[in-house]
């Protein structure tokens, strides 16, 4: 309501987003915002500037391939078809080789991100982003863990595996965005729980499965925004005796999980939903979000979160301030248009750590006062990897932002790029389909060619079946030591479109953690059911609605889609329902 009265008023303004065409809106504290980090307003409305970033962050599409300095075999984001060099973490962060050996005059007779784009292919890049973690095979964008496997964003995890943005937890298997956890399985947005199975929005819960927005719960089955109960199921008391009875016949079998699994999901749909997760937050308009104020636009913040005055963020770690359009960053301060990183002061930045003042870099670090440069480690004064004086760095950016501006990148579907816009997609070294835009705005090879995106055809498998999806033992007591590296058809086949590996293979600390917790083999590759666990959350996007309690006039915006079926309640009438 408040929205379409300001634009009668003439309060904001209306733009036209120059790659979807839709109508969105700049308001006067945006402008402000710009006018302060002296950047112009942008021209691609906020969900297709996200959907711009992310189209240049590879999470989990992984290959083999040699390093280019040594030689070694290593894991890269980076498939063997990519110009692009790529070095083992060894080589990269090693004295062998220096990222201004590439640096070039920047050329006033051509777009500079024309320029940048052969910068792109011409210095090394790092295999994958990891740090510090010991025993940890095919981990990604993850730091401090150790015995960990093929998980993402972990960090201090221990003996783990298929994990994703998970935080000081370890035994878990199969899990997404979780916290403090043990012992858990195929748990999504959970916090200190300990034998959790199946659940969503639990908390400080033990021994329990098929759990959504329950808290302080012991022996639980089925059960739905419930806080401080034991030996429930679908939300209706049992004794002791009865409840180990009846779950002692659905645990264990693959068949009777995923048939409880459905009738669950449509249980969930009769209790009220709170429209939006957020815990200690002032002002803040968005969900999974805590310890934040003065916030709009805001996603999936993590345990250690904190911050203000941000606008469309996601995923931001650690204090947050000042900043618009961000996603999966460190500690931003007075940022804007970052995709990973930890950055101040800086703009248009892919993945860079530990910079200042920086704009258009990618993979830089320690670092400051760089204008388009990538892979360059303590440096400062640099343009398009050339070293310049403090003076001679000073005069020479100005004029190439106004080059930028008369002289606008643009590409091959007529988006125009001057100064003030995040990288094109199109010179991302990956494909849509190997980056978590396809997660978030799925699209089809057709779809995707059509609006401009490069797409990774499927590769040739080699291998042959061990185990076809029908003959997967039903209960977990039905296997032995013999189905270890054996290949296992994923029920999909390649034929969804979820980076499906159309195969997979169970290694021992899996099969150990599935027979101690009583569980089944699973019947889908490791990304299948990572986007089976995406599919259970809510889009990054908002819509305006009425809270559904009979005679409450309450409004509010919220994750939850008009014509879903959830009963969705304000966080008022929600807690008088629940507590």
């Amino acid at each position: 309501m408040l929205i379409y009265k300001d634009i009668m008023d003439n309060k904001i303004t209306k733009i036209i987003c120059q790659n979807c065409k839709k109508d969105f809106f700049i308001e006067p504290d945006d402008f402000k915002f710009y006018e302060k980090i002296k950047v112009p307003a942008p021209t691609f409305c906020p969900e297709c500037r996200l959907q711009r970033r992310f189209s240049w962050r590879n999470e989990r599409t992984l290959y083999k391939r040699n390093c280019d300095l040594c030689g070694k075999s290593i894991i890269a984001v980076f498939s063997l078809d990519k110009p692009t060099p790529v070095y083992c973490h060894d080589c990269w962060w090693s004295d062998r080789w220096d990222a201004v050996v590439y640096g070039k005059m920047n050329n006033f007779n051509q777009p500079l991100l024309a320029q940048f784009q052969k910068l792109i292919l011409q210095v090394p890049l790092p295999n994958l982003t990891a740090i510090n973690n010991t025993n940890s095979n095919y981990i990604n964008l993850g730091r401090d863990n150790k015995n960990c496997y093929f998980s993402v964003s972990p960090i201090k995890c221990e003996d783990s595996a298929y994990i994703y943005r998970a935080d000081d937890s370890s035994f878990c298997f199969d899990s997404s965005f979780l916290a403090n956890c043990e012992s858990c399985y195929e748990i999504i947005d959970t916090n200190t729980c300990n034998h959790v199975f199946f659940s969503r929005y639990a908390e400080n819960c033990i021994d329990s499965h098929f759990l959504f927005d329950c808290r302080n719960c012991q022996n639980c089955f089925g059960c739905v925004n419930l806080i401080n109960k034991s030996y429930q199921i679908l939300n209706k008391q049992y004794s002791k005796e009865e409840y180990t009875k009846i779950i002692s016949e659905i645990k264990g079998n693959y068949f009777k999980l995923s048939k409880f699994k459905k009738e669950f999901f449509e249980f969930i749909k009769k209790y009220p939903h709170r429209y939006a997760n957020l815990h200690n937050t002032s002002n803040v308009i968005g969900d999974n979000m805590m310890n934040f104020r003065n916030g709009y636009y805001c996603f999936d913040g993590t345990k250690t979160t904190t911050g203000e005055n941000c606008k469309y963020i996601i995923g931001s770690i650690g204090q947050t301030t000042d900043s618009y359009d961000v996603s999966y960053p460190i500690k931003p301060n007075f940022c804007y248009e970052i995709q990973s990183g930890e950055p101040s002061f800086s703009a248009f930045i892919n993945r860079s750590n530990n910079i200042h003042h920086c704009q258009y870099t990618q993979h830089c670090y320690s670092s400051h006062d760089l204008f388009a440069c990538i892979g360059l480690r303590s440096k400062q004064y640099c343009i398009l990897n050339k070293q310049y004086t403090k003076e001679e760095y000073e005069a020479l950016v100005p004029k190439i932002i106004k080059h930028m501006n008369d002289m606008p990148y643009i590409d091959k579907k007529g988006r125009i790029y001057r100064y003030g816009e995040f990288f094109p997609s199109e010179l991302s070294p990956f494909c849509y389909n190997e980056t978590i835009a396809q997660e978030y705005f799925p699209l089809t090879k057709e779809e995707a060619t059509e609006q401009g995106y490069k797409w990774k055809e499927k590769e040739e498998r080699n291998y042959n079946i061990d185990i076809k999806t029908e003959n997967i033992p039903n209960d977990i007591k039905e296997v032995d030591e013999s189905i270890i590296n054996k290949v296992i058809e994923c029920e999909h086949q390649g034929k969804c479109n979820e980076q499906c590996t159309e195969a997979f293979k169970i290694i021992p600390d899996e099969l150990s953690f599935y027979k101690r917790m009583n569980l089944p083999i699973p019947h889908f590759c490791p990304n299948c059911r990572h986007y089976n666990r995406l599919k259970q959350r809510n889009p990054l996007k908002l819509w305006h609605r009425k809270c559904m309690k009979p005679n409450c006039p309450n409004e509010f915006e919220t994750s939850y889609a008009p014509d879903r079926p959830e009963i969705v309640y304000c966080e008022k009438c929600y807690q008088q329902e629940v507590y």
